[in-house]
C-alpha cells in the first residue's frame, strides 16, 4: 500500500488527529460542575444524555449552556450563567424521584418505562400545559 515516506506521513497524520481528539475531550471523570450526574461519568455517556435532552426538548446546547467569555463561539459547559441549566437539574431530580417513588423503576426492569424529559416535553422546550 504505502511505502517509505508516504507511510510515515500517513502514520504521522493519524497520530496528530488522534492526539487532537484526545486533547479536545476531558478525561473520564474530568467534567466540571456536575451536580446531578455522577462525577465519574464517561464523555460518551454524558454526550449521549445531552443528545437525549436536545431531542426531548427540541433545543441545541446553547439553550442551557452559556458561551465562553473569551470565545463566544464555544460553550462554557461548567458555567451556571444560564438559569435553564439549574431548571434542567431540578427536572432531572424530579424525574429520578418520580421513577423511584411511584414506579420503583430499576435500570434493567423491562416493566413500566421510566418517566423522562420526552414524557412531557415531546420535542418542545416549553410544553403546553393541559
Amino acid at each position: 500500500m504505502f511505502t517509505g515516506k508516504k507511510n510515515r506521513i500517513v502514520v504521522l497524520l493519524v497520530a496528530l488527529v488522534t492526539l487532537g481528539i484526545a486533547a479536545s475531550q476531558p478525561p473520564d471523570g474530568g467534567h466540571e460542575n456536575l451536580k446531578v450526574l455522577p462525577k465519574n461519568i464517561t464523555h460518551e455517556t454524558l454526550d449521549s444524555i445531552m443528545n437525549t435532552y436536545n431531542t426531548a426538548l427540541g433545543v441545541k446546547c446553547a439553550f442551557c449552556h452559556a458561551p465562553q467569555k473569551d470565545n463566544p463561539q464555544r460553550m462554557d459547559y461548567a458555567s451556571d450563567d444560564k438559569p435553564e441549566k439549574e431548571i434542567t437539574r431540578n427536572m432531572m431530580r424530579m424525574t429520578i424521584d418520580i421513577n423511584k417513588k411511584y414506579f420503583k423503576f430499576k435500570k434493567d426492569d423491562p416493566g413500566v418505562p421510566p418517566v423522562t424529559c420526552v414524557t412531557c416535553h415531546h420535542g418542545e422546550a416549553f410544553p403546553e400545559a393541559k
